[in-house]
């Protein structure tokens, strides 16, 4: 068995969309089986620890990863007062869609598999994109996401879709329920006990982690399995 528990060199990688430049750390292991990319929202960035932990775990899992953001320095600096931008949905569909664009044109890339992971508002984006890409994207995960934020598109998401929500995250967790109703494609629901909006808790990230490293690598692997609609 190989040992995957060492760093994964990655580079940093640039995103020309809506006229302003995007940053993201692009992560490619040998043998890659496919790429995840990743659309943060409410207020976070590639820089989540969160993000990242789940991004280390489909690293070791032989997947390539894109941790991206979605809003320009500038456009970064500006939300953290205003907060307008982190909730305009149609501006993170519309970069996310680039980014699935870009990584499909990208030589490092482009022969990969495609995911999307949204957290929060993201995973609105990442659902909107999955609809307006059916040919592209094989598979999303929500962590503690707005799906229901993606509005008529969930009813054109084909992609196999994950929604992962804590137990005390009732809100959230009706709306997720809701939305899962809406989806097109196959779904499931997974709730981590005892967990809130964040995943704070003692082992609740590394559940979320462990829950999309296992969606993904059985849809964006050379089989693709499918499972039964939830």
């Amino acid at each position: 068995m190989v040992d995957r528990r060492v760093a994964h060199a990655g580079r940093q990688v640039a995103l020309s969309l809506d006229g302003v430049r995007l940053d993201g750390d692009l992560v490619v292991p040998a043998g890659a089986a496919g790429l995840v990319a990743f659309a943060h929202g409410s207020g976070s960035s590639r820089s989540s620890p969160r993000n990242r932990l789940v991004a280390e775990r489909l690293n070791d899992a032989g997947l390539a990863t894109l941790l991206l953001d979605l809003l320009s320095a500038e456009e970064g600096r500006v939300d953290e007062w205003t907060g307008h931008l982190r909730f305009d949905i149609d501006l993170l569909a519309r970069r996310m869609i680039g980014a699935v664009d870009w990584a499909r044109g990208e030589p490092l890339t482009r022969q990969l598999p495609l995911g999307l992971f949204g957290a929060s508002t993201g995973a609105a984006a990442a659902l909107i994109a999955a609809a307006a890409r059916p040919d592209d994207v094989r598979a999303v995960v929500s962590r503690g996401g707005r799906p229901d934020l993606a509005a008529d598109a969930l009813e054109q998401v084909r992609a196999p879709t994950l929604l992962i929500v804590g137990q005390a995250d009732p809100e959230v967790l009706d709306l997720n329920r809701a939305a899962a109703r809406r989806l097109a494609g196959p779904h499931e629901l997974v709730v981590v006990p005892g967990a809130t909006h964040l995943f704070e808790e003692p082992g609740a990230l590394e559940k979320v982690a462990d829950e999309a490293a296992r969606w993904f690598a059985a849809r964006l692997g050379p089989s693709g399995v499918t499972p039964t609609r939830a």
